[in-house]
């Protein structure tokens, strides 16, 4: 019975502990899954199976509840990332083999799902990346499992490209500074020079830094036994005006403010001083005494009559052109009122914008607004008409001194700023036209000299030939569009030579389609038998367009516009206002429209400059006088028919050139082209396009010439002086970084006097001609050339 007992007693104990126990694990694991659900970075563990044994909250809510590997779910986010990819399966090859690892694995923005609020989906970033670091921990006691760990760190690494990019602009702003930043230690070595000043004293950063060159040494004039760290020569002296010397060996004004960073125990450490270059000063303030000078030039000799008034009305002083205008003597217009001299309907305007405050504020003070303009009759009401712009002026105290008062001829003000505003904007559009012309002529240059080149290897029962020639074709055809370019921003070198005009226009057809647009339709009429003109190909062009662009703007719904050509004999001369075209034979190109036509009373103004029906910003103006320039410039003459509502036609009349003229034109040209192109002596050929001077070279090499290549003015200059043969030709670009052709040429010209020069340019002649002093020896090739032009043009040189 006791041992019933015991057993019954026992069993109960047995109970009670198991209970106890299963209460521990129970509230053990409630804690544990508390504290993993707080941890807010996502994690797991992952088995040796790549099963997920345990995640946190955070991680199901990273990545939408799916419970994956992570490396798995960030293979299959940077799939097309070859870079991050690597990253992730090396993350997992390295924890596979019981390593800790960690790396920041870039994402594509908006790829992965982050919060279940977002349903499942990170924010869009519209393109970018999002940056993950991953970490994992192999567990030591369970071999094969990982605990893993990811986490969005995305705007840490925002903030760290924010900082470099401050950074890089702090370093900016100091290096290029307008004034010199430099510090030196005690032995006067550079520990540190901007950009500015080493780019004044022509030195580069790591002689300064490195301590090639030290503070003493681009010093001029320091007293000996100063201090290796003391620009100055003055003890105690923290700022003062001291010479520097460049590169070479030149020497410019400068202040210099210093400080001197010294230890505890007063010994120099270093320097911190700003540089001032005082030349660049000093020649502000001549140019300044030069503006005051031509100021008062100006005010004696301007074209608009100025006149000093004072606060009553009285001239105190006026120059020549208001005298002029008036029709008195300036020095009798002293002490005379303004009021008469004025109509009597223009007094009370006047007085009124000559009030004591009509310029000012209710405080007193100017209220920046603009000079008052008003229009007067001067002597009387049928008197010529002026705007005067009143502004006024005030002494040192602030009280009003007087008015300064300008007198414009309404009609010739109006006149001038429309002119000034248009060729402004022309001169913009023709230095944009010319550059990109420039930038084009050198390709052009190269695709046609490899072309010519391949050619011959390639003949004409090749299988390639014909590739080659519509690639030549078409260069030469993109050639044609920039010397148009340069047409129109009066760039190009002018060349009249005979001209097929059927060629002409037939070539011109693709763009003119293209200029005029789908709603008009083009129709191009050849006549038979036309005699040759002689003209420049970029200039007739340039007609051509420009009429074609009016005609267009003329046909706002559409139309036909129409091109014929053909011969015709003129036996009685042919009035055109103040011209008179004399007999001859003449080739005639017509380009007749469909559009709304030209008013009579307008219909004789179409040629001036700048004058338009187009409202304003919608035309320059120019185009017609343009044309009408190039065609008289040529020789020819162009007359116009207009009916308002029905179209109108513009005849352009060039005189042929004579039959004989043009057949021995033409044989000369053919023997050139026959001509043997081979030659001997040692060229030196300077071109910054390599791709340019690679063909140039080439080709000159095939017809049996030594040539020399310098890819700068620098290099051209070092081969010359190293060269002890005889040079027979320099060929040279005209536009190169740093030392140009002209420039090149008048250095060589010192040691080399009687060297022939061959430039080479996509720019006009003439935009270096005016740079050189003579031109004896100077010869030009234009932009783009084929082989046959360079070889011919070198042969010609050499052969003077």
């Amino acid at each position: 019975m006791l041992s019933l007992l015991f057993f019954i007693a026992g069993g109960a104990l047995g109970l009670a502990v198991g209970a106890a126990a299963a209460w521990y694990w129970a509230r053990r694991r409630s804690f544990c899954a508390a504290v993993f659900a707080a941890v807010p970075k996502p994690w797991q563990v992952v088995a040796p199976g790549g099963r997920t044994v345990l995640s946190n909250p955070a991680l199901e809510a990273f990545f939408g509840g799916d419970d994956r590997p992570i490396p798995e779910l960030l293979l299959e986010q940077v799939h097309d990332d070859p870079e991050a990819r690597r990253q992730v399966e090396q993350l997992a090859e390295q924890a596979k083999r019981g390593l800790f690892c960690q790396a920041e694995v870039r994402v594509p923005a908006g790829a992965d799902p982050e919060g279940a609020a977002a349903g499942g989906r990170s924010m869009d970033r519209r393109g970018g990346y999002d940056w993950r670091f991953v970490a994992a921990y192999p567990l030591p006691e369970h071999p094969g499992y990982v605990y893993w760990v990811v986490d969005d760190i995305t705007p840490r690494r925002q903030m760290e490209q924010i900082m470099r990019a401050e950074q890089e602009r702090f370093v900016d702003l100091l290096e290029n500074a307008p004034v010199g930043f430099y510090s030196a230690d005690v032995e006067g070595r550079f520990l540190f020079a901007n950009h500015t000043l080493c780019e004044w004293l022509g030195l580069k950063q790591n002689d300064l830094e490195l301590g090639r060159v030290r503070l003493h040494d681009v010093l001029a004039g320091v007293p000996e036994g100063t201090a290796a760290y003391d620009p100055f020569g003055l003890p105690g002296a923290s700022q003062g005006e001291v010479l520097l010397k460049d590169a070479e060996g030149e020497t410019f004004r400068a202040s210099i403010r210093q400080d001197v960073v010294a230890d505890e125990g007063g010994h120099v450490l270093r320097t911190r001083s700003v540089v001032r270059d005082l030349s660049r000063e000093m020649a502000m303030a001549a140019a300044l005494e030069e503006s005051e000078h031509r100021f008062e030039q100006l005010f004696a000799k301007a074209p608009a009559g100025i006149a000093l008034i004072d606060p009553k009305g009285k001239i105190q002083e006026c120059n020549v052109a208001l005298g002029r205008l008036i029709g008195r003597e300036p020095q009798a217009l002293r002490q005379v009122s303004l009021f008469d001299l004025v109509a009597g309907s223009d007094v009370a305007p006047l007085e009124a914008a000559l009030a004591p405050h009509g310029d000012t504020t209710e405080a007193g003070k100017p209220n920046g607004a603009k000079a008052p303009s008003l229009e007067v009759h001067l002597a009387s009401d049928e008197g010529p008409v002026c705007t005067l712009f009143v502004n006024r002026t005030e002494g040192s105290d602030g009280t009003l001194a007087g008015f300064v008062v300008h007198f414009i001829d309404s009609t010739e003000q109006k006149n001038l700023e429309r002119q000034f505003v248009q060729s402004q904007k022309m001169q913009a559009v023709g230095q944009l036209a010319g550059g990109i012309a420039h930038d084009f002529n050198n390709l052009l240059t190269a695709m046609i000299g490899f072309s010519d080149l391949l050619l011959l290897r390639h003949r004409p029962g090749d299988q390639s030939f014909a590739d080659i020639m519509q690639i030549k074709q078409n260069a030469n055809r993109a050639a044609n569009l920039v010397r148009q370019l340069l047409a129109f921003s009066r760039q190009q070198t002018l060349q009249p030579r005979l001209l097929n005009l059927t060629d002409i226009l037939a070539e011109l057809s693709h763009l003119l389609r293209r200029l005029i647009g789908e709603n008009i339709e083009l129709k191009m009429s050849h006549g038979r038998d036309l005699g040759m003109i002689k003209a420049d190909q970029g200039q007739l062009e340039q007609v051509i367009i420009n009429l074609a662009v009016n005609a267009r703007d003329a046909m706002d719904g559409g139309g036909v516009l129409s091109i014929r050509t053909g011969s015709e004999k003129v036996e009685r001369p042919r009035k055109l206002k103040d011209e008179t075209m004399p007999p001859g034979n003449y080739t005639v190109i017509e380009v007749q429209d469909t559009g709304s036509g030209i008013p009579p009373d307008i219909v004789d103004r179409i040629f001036d400059p700048f004058f338009s029906t187009k409202e304003v910003g919608a035309g320059t103006g120019l185009g017609l006088s343009t044309v009408y320039g190039i065609v008289k410039q040529t020789g020819g003459y162009v007359f116009v028919d207009s009916t308002v509502g029905q179209g109108t036609t513009f005849s352009i009349y060039l005189p042929a050139v004579a039959e004989q003229e043009a057949v021995a034109t033409l044989q000369d040209a053919e023997a050139q082209e026959r001509r043997d192109l081979t030659g001997a002596g040692t060229l030196l050929l300077v071109e910054d396009e390599d791709a340019v001077r690679a063909f140039s070279a080439r080709a000159l090499r095939n017809k049996g010439y030594n040539v020399l290549e310098a890819n700068s003015g620098e290099t051209a200059l070092e081969i010359l002086a190293s060269q002890e043969a005889p040079i027979d030709l320099l060929v040279t670009d005209v536009v190169m970084p740093r030392l140009d052709g002209p420039s090149l040429v008048r250095e060589v010209r010192q040691t080399r006097p009687d060297l022939k020069v061959i430039f080479i340019s996509g720019y006009a002649e003439d935009s270096f001609r005016k740079r050189l002093d003579e031109d004896t020896g100077i010869h030009f090739l234009p932009k783009p050339f084929s082989l046959k032009q360079l070889a011919g043009k070198v042969k010609e040189v050499l052969g003077d």
